[in-house]
Order: C-alpha cells, then sequence, then structure tokens
C-alpha cells in the first residue's frame, strides 16, 4: 500500500481549522451591547458600574492606544437549550497568534465581582448548563493595549509612552454573542489534537505512528461534515482504542505546572500590569473550580500584593484555593528580579520581602526560588537561596543561549561561596507550554539526564496577560497521562516535582559559578538612569537603616519602620527584570526615574533628620560616614570631627601636557586631554600601557531584541573620540570638553589627597542613536582573569578566549569594582552606576596589556526609541596599585560619600570590626519591631577571616539568623566583643538581643 500519511495529514488540518473547531460551539443567540468609553487613566470596577453606557453593536471600533473601554454585555438564553452548557462569546478583536500582547478584558457581575478573563484563546464566559430561559449581564473591562511587538518584530514605536491626546481606535469588537458548548465535538477537537500531535512527532517508520494515522483517518471517514455534531460520537469512538495504550514503562515523566509569567512592566506599564494579574488570577480560580487536580503557581508576591490592594474578592478567591493546595506561591521573591545588577543587600531583600509576605499572607513557607526569565544568574545566589531557607533553583532563560549549549538540565549549582543548590532547567525550553506534542516530544528528546534521570518539570499556560492555564490545555494534560508514545505528564506542584526529582537522581552534575547568560549583554547598560537610580535608592536604604538604627538606639527615636518597609518594596519592585536591564517602553523608564527621585528626596530626608539627632546643637560640622572602612579619621559607621585635605592643583607644562601629582601618583594628561601616564610613586610603576580614559563610540546594531543585546560584531567598528574641543583648569580640576556627533561630553579629572587613585566625572548630553559609548584604560599588568564585584563577593572571569565559554563573555556585569593584575600588584575600575565592562588582552613586544573598558551610554530604538537620550553624569575612577581589599573599599566610599552636619556629638558606631576584610553590609533594626540589632557582614576578600567584633550598646545576646532573622542556632551570651570566622564570601547574619 503506497504512504499516503500526507494526504491524510493535510485533510486533517483542513477538517479540524474549517469544521471541527468551529462545530464546539453550535447554536448562536445575539446579546446586547452598550459601551463606555473611560475618558482618562482605569477606573475601579465601582465607577465603571455607574456610568453612562451608550447602545453598540459588533463590528464597532473601540480603544486607542492605552485606552479602556468598559462593555456591557446582556445575554437571554433560549429556552431550547435547556440542558445544554451555555456561553457568551466575545472576541474583542483579537489577534490569536498574541496571546498577552494585545488588547485584553476581565468580566465582572452586576456587583463588581470579577468573574474571568478574556484573552485570544480563551474567548468565554460561563453561562452554565441549566440557564435556559434566564437573562444574565457581564460588565467587561477591555483593555486597548496596543501591540508593540508585531508581526515586523523589533521596530521603533512611539505607542510605548502614555499618549498626550486619545488617538485612533485599534480594535473592532467582533463577536459578543451566546453560543451553546458541544461538549461531545470540544472533546472530539481534543483527543484529535492530541493524536495529531504525537503521531507527527513520532518516527516516520514508528508502527504507533501509522496506528494512529490509521484511527485518525478512520475518525475523519465517520464524520459528516455538513454535520459534525450529529456525527462526532462515533468519530470519537474511532479514536478511544490509540488513545487508551498505555505509555511505555520507560517513558520520560513530565510534571506538568500551571504557570503565567506576567512580566511585571514590560512593553506595557505597572499600571497595566495589575490588571494583567487580575485578569490571569479570575481565569485560573475559576478553572480551579472545576477542576480540583489542576496546580497554578504563580510567583511574585509584589503581584498577589496587588491583587489583595485592588481586588479583594479575587484575592479570598485566591486564599481559598492556596488553602485547597491548588493555588501555589512560590519563588519566595518580591518580583522576579534581574539577578546581574541588584546589589548584595537588595537581592538579600527581595527573598525577605518575598517569603515573608507569603508566610503572613498565607502560612507558607516557599521552598523555591522561581526565575525562569531573567537574563543571567549571579554566583551569589545559591548562598542566598539557602540563607533565606530555600533550597531548590529554577529557570529556562539560559536554554537562549547563542553559542554554547548548557550541558544540564537536573543539577547542583554551586556559588561563589561553596554553597549548593539543586537546580532544575525544564527541557521543554519554554515557561509558556501549552502541553502540545512538539512541546511533549521536545522536552524527552532535550533531556540532558537520560540514564541519570526520568523527570523534568514543564510550566504551562499563557503568560503576559493571555490568561494563562486554559480548559484545553487541561484536556490535552489529561489525554497524555499515560500514553504510548508520548511522556506521561502529570499535574504536580513545583514541590512534589522538586522532592520527586531529587529523590529520582541522587548524584547531579555540579556547575559551579554563575549562570552567564550568552545573550542579552546589553542590558547591563540601556537606560542608564534607570541603573543609577537603583544603584543610588540602594545605597540610600543603606544609610537611612543605619543612621534610623542609631539614632534609635542612642537617643531612642522611633524607628520607621513602615517608610523604609515602603521604599525597599519600591526600590525591590523596578529590580524587575526588565525594568532594572532597561528593556522596557518609555512610560516605564519615565515612571521609574520620577519614583527614584521620590524615593531619594524622602530617603535624605529620614537620613538627615536621623543625623541631626545623634550630632545634637549646631556647634560644628561632624562627618558621617555610612562606608564599612574608616575614612579621613572618621570611623566605620561612625561620626566624628574628621579631616578634609587639599587635593592638588593640575600644572599645565610648556608643552602643553598635565600633570597632576599628590606625593602617591603622578597623572599626566596630553594635549588631548587623554590619560598618558599614570606613574605610581612607591611601586616605581607605569599604571598605563596606553592612552587612557578614551572615549571610542562604536555602532550598535544588534540582529534583534534592540535593548537587550549587545552582539559581537558591534567591535567590529571604533571611532576614538580624541578631539578635544576645550582643556581648561581650576584648583584642583582638569575640565576637557569634546563633542561628537549632536552629543557634548564634558569630563572632569582630579587625583584626591592621600589616594592612589584618579577620579573621572563625565556629563553627557547624550543624542546618538544605535551607538554605544565606552571608556578604555589599557593598563601595563598581565591579567588571565578579572575579577568583577558581585553581590558579597566578586566572581573571576577569563581575560583569554581560549573556549567558546570564555570568548562569550565579551561583555560582562560588576558592580562598585572590576580588578585586574598580577600576583602582588594590580589596578581597579570603580564606578558610581555603571555595570557594563569588556576586559581583553593585547600582546607587545615586552608583555601583554590588560584593557579594561566601562559601557557608558547606549542608544538602541527598540522598546523606547528615546533611550537614553538627555544629560547623564557618570563617575569612575582608576585605582592604581591595588588588591581586592582596595577595590572593595574605594568602591564603597564612592558610593557612599561623606554627609556633613553642624554637631556637637561625635557618634560611636554602633559595632567595630577589626578586620577590613570583613565588611558589614547591613545595620537596622529587626523587622519583628522587637528592637533587636541586626547586622549582616560578609568576607569581601574571596579568603577565610577572623574578626573581633565590638558593639557600643547594651546586649544580653547574640544569635545567628537567617536572612528572615529568625533563630539558626541557640543564642549566645554577648559579651562586648565577639570573635567570629567566616569562610571565603561567607554571607553572615548576626541578631543582637537589646537590654531594654
Amino acid at each position: 500500500m503506497h504512504d499516503d500519511r500526507h494526504i491524510v495529514e493535510q485533510r486533517l488540518d483542513r477538517v479540524l481549522a474549517e469544521r471541527l473547531r468551529p462545530a464546539q460551539h453550535g447554536h448562536t443567540a445575539a446579546c446586547d451591547i452598550a459601551v463606555w468609553h473611560v475618558p482618562g487613566e482605569p477606573v475601579p470596577v465601582t465607577e465603571a458600574l455607574r456610568a453612562d453606557y451608550t447602545p453598540t453593536t459588533v463590528g464597532q471600533p473601540w480603544g486607542p492606544a492605552w485606552g479602556t473601554s468598559w462593555f456591557r454585555i446582556t445575554a437571554t438564553v433560549p429556552e431550547q437549550w435547556d440542558g445544554r452548557t451555555a456561553e457568551v462569546l466575545v472576541d474583542l478583536g483579537f489577534d490569536d497568534d498574541r496571546p498577552g500582547f494585545q488588547c485584553e478584558g476581565l468580566a465582572h457581575t452586576p456587583d463588581g465581582t470579577p468573574i474571568k478573563g478574556l484573552h485570544p484563546r480563551n474567548t468565554y464566559l460561563p453561562l452554565g448548563r441549566n440557564s435556559a430561559g434566564k437573562t444574565r449581564t457581564f460588565y467587561v473591562e477591555a483593555a486597548a493595549n496596543p501591540i508593540i511587538l508585531g508581526p515586523n518584530g523589533f521596530r521603533p514605536t512611539e505607542l510605548g509612552e502614555r499618549p498626550t491626546e486619545p488617538g485612533p481606535p485599534l480594535y473592532v469588537l467582533r463577536r459578543a454573542e451566546a453560543a451553546v458548548l458541544d461538549e461531545e465535538v470540544w472533546n472530539l477537537v481534543q483527543d484529535t489534537e492530541v493524536l495529531d500531535g504525537l503521531m507527527r512527532e513520532l518516527p516516520t517508520d514508528s508502527p504507533r505512528r501509522h496506528e494512529i494515522l490509521r484511527a485518525l483517518e478512520r475518525m475523519l471517514d465517520r464524520l459528516d461534515l455538513h454535520d459534525v455534531a450529529a456525527t462526532a460520537p462515533a468519530a470519537r469512538a474511532e479514536l478511544t482504542g490509540v488513545l487508551a495504550r498505555p505509555a511505555h514503562a520507560s517513558a520520560h515523566t513530565l510534571s506538568a505546572v500551571g504557570h503565567a509569567h506576567i512580566d511585571s512592566a514590560w512593553l506595557w506599564p505597572l499600571r497595566e500590569t495589575v490588571r494583567k494579574v487580575a485578569r490571569t488570577t479570575a481565569n485560573v480560580t475559576a478553572l480551579m473550580a472545576t477542576h480540583p487536580d489542576f496546580h497554578f503557581a504563580m510567583s511574585q508576591a509584589q503581584q498577589l500584593a496587588w491583587i489583595k490592594q485592588h481586588h479583594p474578592q479575587l484575592h479570598d478567591r485566591v486564599r481559598t484555593f492556596i488553602h485547597t493546595g491548588q493555588f501555589v506561591p512560590v519563588g519566595g521573591m518580591w518580583v522576579e528580579s534581574d539577578t546581574n545588577m541588584p546589589g548584595g543587600e537588595a537581592l538579600a531583600r527581595q527573598l525577605v520581602h518575598g517569603k515573608r509576605f507569603y508566610l503572613e499572607e498565607y502560612g507558607i513557607e516557599t521552598r523555591e526560588v522561581w526565575l525562569p526569565d531573567s537574563f543571567g544568574y549571579s554566583a551569589a545566589l545559591p548562598q542566598l537561596i539557602a540563607a533565606s531557607g530555600s533550597r531548590w533553583f529554577l529557570t529556562q532563560k539560559i536554554s537562549w543561549n547563542q553559542t554554547n549549549r548548557f550541558p544540564h538540565h537536573t543539577f547542583w549549582w554551586e556559588g561563589i561561596d561553596g554553597t549548593r543548590v539543586f537546580t532544575h532547567f525544564p527541557p521543554a525550553d519554554t515557561y509558556n507550554a501549552e502541553i502540545t506534542g512538539s512541546e511533549l516530544a521536545h522536552a524527552q528528546r532535550n533531556f540532558a539526564e537520560h540514564g541519570h534521570a526520568t523527570r523534568s518539570l514543564l510550566p504551562f499556560g499563557h503568560g503576559d496577560g493571555g490568561g494563562g492555564p486554559t480548559r484545553e490545555m487541561l484536556a490535552r494534560a489529561a489525554r497524555t497521562a499515560d500514553l504510548e508514545g508520548s511522556p506521561r505528564v502529570r499535574l504536580d506542584t513545583p514541590a512534589e516535582f522538586f522532592t520527586a526529582a531529587e529523590a529520582d537522581h541522587t548524584g547531579p552534575a555540579v556547575w559551579s559559578g554563575e549562570l552567564y547568560l550568552e545573550f542579552h549583554r546589553g542590558t547591563y547598560t540601556s537606560q542608564a538612569k534607570t541603573k543609577q537610580g537603583n544603584r543610588r535608592s540602594e545605597h540610600l536604604l543603606r544609610e537611612a537603616e543605619l543612621w534610623c538604627a542609631t539614632a534609635t538606639i542612642a537617643t531612642g527615636r522611633d524607628y520607621p519602620y513602615e517608610a523604609l518597609d515602603r521604599l525597599w518594596k519600591q526600590v525591590l519592585l523596578h529590580q524587575f527584570h526588565d525594568i532594572l536591564p532597561g528593556s522596557s517602553i518609555a512610560w516605564v523608564h519615565r515612571e521609574a526615574q520620577e519614583t527614584y527621585r521620590r524615593v531619594a528626596a524622602e530617603l535624605e530626608a529620614i537620613t538627615t533628620q536621623a543625623q541631626q539627632a545623634l550630632a545634637g546643637p549646631p556647634v560644628h560640622p561632624i562627618t558621617f560616614n555610612a562606608a564599612p572602612h574608616s575614612r579621613g579619621g572618621v570611623p566605620a559607621l561612625g561620626a566624628s570631627t574628621g579631616e578634609h585635605a587639599t587635593p592638588p592643583t593640575p600644572t599645565r607644562h610648556p608643552d602643553g601636557t598635565i600633570t597632576i601629582d599628590n606625593g602617591l601618583l603622578r597623572a599626566t594628561l596630553d594635549q588631548r586631554g587623554l590619560l598618558t601616564s599614570v606613574y605610581d610613586h612607591a611601586a616605581e610603576r607605569e599604571a598605563l600601557a596606553a592612552p587612557a580614559n578614551l572615549l571610542q563610540l562604536h555602532p550598535d546594531h544588534p540582529n534583534a531584541w534592540d535593548a537587550w543585546d549587545l552582539d559581537g560584531f558591534y567591535r567590529h567598528h571604533v571611532q576614538d573620540l580624541t578631539d578635544a574641543e576645550d582643556i581648561t583648569l581650576d584648583e584642583h580640576t582638569v575640565h576637557i570638553r569634546r563633542r561628537v556627533g549632536d552629543s557634548t561630553i564634558d569630563q572632569h579629572i582630579s587625583v584626591p589627597a592621600h589616594a592612589r587613585r584618579v577620579d573621572i566625572t563625565t556629563d553627557v548630553d547624550w543624542h546618538e542613536t544605535e551607538k554605544i559609548l565606552k571608556a578604555a584604560f589599557p593598563l601595563d599588568v598581565h591579567a588571565d582573569r578579572s575579577a568583577a564585584e558581585t553581590q558579597f563577593g566578586h566572581v573571576m572571569r577569563p581575560t583569554h578566549t581560549n573556549t567558546s565559554w570564555d570568548a562569550a563573555k565579551f561583555e560582562i556585569c560588576a558592580h562598585r569594582y572590576l580588578h585586574v593584575g598580577e600576583p602582588g600588584y594590580g589596578h581597579a575600575l570603580i564606578n558610581d552606576s555603571t555595570y557594563g565592562h569588556d576586559v581583553t588582552r593585547d600582546s607587545r613586544p615586552d608583555g601583554t596589556t590588560t584593557t579594561v573598558r566601562l559601557s557608558l551610554l547606549r542608544a538602541p530604538r527598540f522598546p523606547d526609541p528615546d533611550t537614553d537620550h538627555g544629560r547623564h553624569r557618570l563617575r569612575y575612577a582608576l585605582l592604581v596599585g591595588a588588591d581586592i581589599g582596595d577595590a572593595v573599599r574605594e568602591g564603597y566610599q564612592l558610593n557612599l560619600p561623606e554627609r556633613t552636619t553642624q554637631g556637637s556629638r561625635t557618634v560611636a558606631p554602633l559595632i567595630t570590626v577589626d578586620n577590613d576584610a570583613v565588611v558589614v553590609e547591613a545595620v537596622k533594626l529587626a523587622d519583628d519591631r522587637s528592637g533587636d540589632l541586626v547586622v549582616r557582614l560578609y568576607e569581601s576578600r574571596g579568603g577565610r577571616a577572623h574578626a573581633r567584633l565590638t558593639i557600643s550598646f547594651p546586649a544580653t545576646a547574640v544569635t545567628r539568623t537567617d536572612l528572615l532573622e529568625r533563630p539558626l542556632a541557640e543564642p549566645d551570651a554577648t559579651p562586648d566583643a565577639l570573635d567570629i570566622r567566616l569562610r571565603p564570601f561567607e554571607i553572615r547574619t548576626l541578631r543582637f538581643t537589646r537590654t531594654t
């Protein structure tokens, strides 16, 4: 018999599209429709219910970009539908290919109770089986979110900002009618789609494939395409046998976990995310009522907090299903944050605030960190995960690597301190699965641990406002629970999966160090003001907590618990992985800048009030030092009169060169304003191998994902900015002005007194497009690796390109410093808000040169066509003859400038540490408002450290705790001094019980 499988497959495609799927809803009845177009921003449902509605019809346009329209839809169910399942079908103008990236709706009852969302692949509102003769009204809040990520990809758009005036309608109401759901036809569609999807993934010579093909052919033969409903039962009967064949004993097991990855902001503003979360939550709780075996995992405590705040009725439903175990909070973080750029304490607080919300609100201790979409994962995370009381980690994003395929799906991930967490990457390579045959087959084929393990996880559901899991996905899961040729699909919770996976795979491989994403490298630089706002906010929060705790203990002032909690949560929200990385629309980043300004103003006021209370009556200047190391005669974490040395004066020589010499360093600038020499007097050694502080401009045209990506070929063309329009000197500073294109760059170079440092402040009025600006420092050291600060330590990366893994790290992330050196001698670049760097080596006759470059600004056009245009001030410095300890110290001091106020009292530090390798990261009062003092510190250099801690306040006990300030051991009696020993990069949280 000839092979006619392609004919059968083509026949099946057409019948499904033109006959079977349309026949799922048979009889229809018109609805009465009215509309109210909201004149401005979205309004609460209570206001919408009171509005004046205007009659409208299907076919009418609605929705200017970012507008909201409320549709009142009234359906009367015909008497002849008695005993049939009736629904209202609503098509707001959906594009079926883009669930989550277009218009959406949330239906309410006339009393304002949310029912469920409306989305491209989830268009029904339930009327029920016994609704004949009844009339029901729905109020649908329809959001006209524009399609920004459209069919033409990454094109610049003006739709990413709030419009000043309403524009033309974007959508047309296509459908709003009552209909009968023919459940037999619906089930036939599900049977057919599952078997069809499985068949097409089986080998062409597989007997099972041919068995399914012939069963589908018989099913098609039994159908009368002019009367699908009547012949559907007989057609289904032809598929019963092939659906009943059980899976092989060796079949892979997939734990299918309902999920909806909702970006807390991205191609929409924060206010729209609040509504996206409500729509999806309404959908999944509605499904739970009819599918008791369905579990839905929701990450991001912030999103549940929004539900509680804006939709209390819906939150009550969520709470009910949390208690049944169906609605599962996961992740333990306030948002799914970026993990490359948040500071150490901020990343800790992501876990503290997330886990505490789940504990206090629902009594749930989350055990997994759930970050499927963040852009690479810091090697500091394993220790933080363990210190928060969690034990598992999940992501999928590393499957996006451009160069190297990650070798594992289930493994131990080891952090910089040696802590390991059990980690899983879903092999389906998606966190928005639909449980299709192709997804299941790919997950089974792709799984890297075959022979060692037998199970993996499959997150399924439409994300980003697509509405989450659907009843069709659950139908596929039921049919593939035990089906020959398919992996076994189980509806599990994440904890059930991880527990089973740990038992299943008893000897996983170990991956040590960061999980570097070979993609999205431009996110270390895009939207500089957002990054600067984050960095500044983190350090302002440190200062506010430190001085408020000190003032409370020293003077009895009230500690601002509520304000600090609120401000931390605002900063944590903006660390979401499409806000801090700079990959959101202009609206998001404009609002972020406004938020950072408000945060800074409030924290400045809180800090000033605490310092004034500590300093006492104004008599003479008192200098406060919030940094963890002493400087200028001021103790770390304390205040005194201080010492302020005068910086050296620049000298211009007859040949036009300029020198600045402080006795430790001599910096020389040539007639172009470039640093041509930085001489270390003590080491009798030149720091530079070529002119430094060289600004370089590259074209920046990534193949896709403009704000996200920096593709390696950008380096093929470079413009050195060597022409100086003006070079002037004042008492302590050299000022250099350069112009390029429509941009102006003013640099201010100085050498502080008593420091081996050259300080550079760069003011840029930036108006370039699709360019990246870098600052290059060719350094005369032979370094085969760099040390880049990360949370609570540093990560080592090769400077060579021996392997494809090394070469892929051509752009890297560093926090306050990046250090390169030879044994016994090195240099560091420190900064106040720059994260992107690259490090390369060049060969010379007398050895190799190590060039470190800072990525200062970019100018991508999507999703914000004006990214970074405007004024920026960026501060960085070259630290000469520096070891890691010097880099740590100077990095903190640059980011935590001294503050001086008038007062009459010095301020003793609450805690003093006698080893500079042990850094105090946070000093605060305990979150439980007991008045206890919490101190978090860490070993900062990568070695073992012994330190003596001295406290200046009465305390009865000290307890080692986890990040949530819960005891890990019995309290110890507290003398005035405490000896501690730390492993390399170990984080230690101590809770001091104060004498009251």
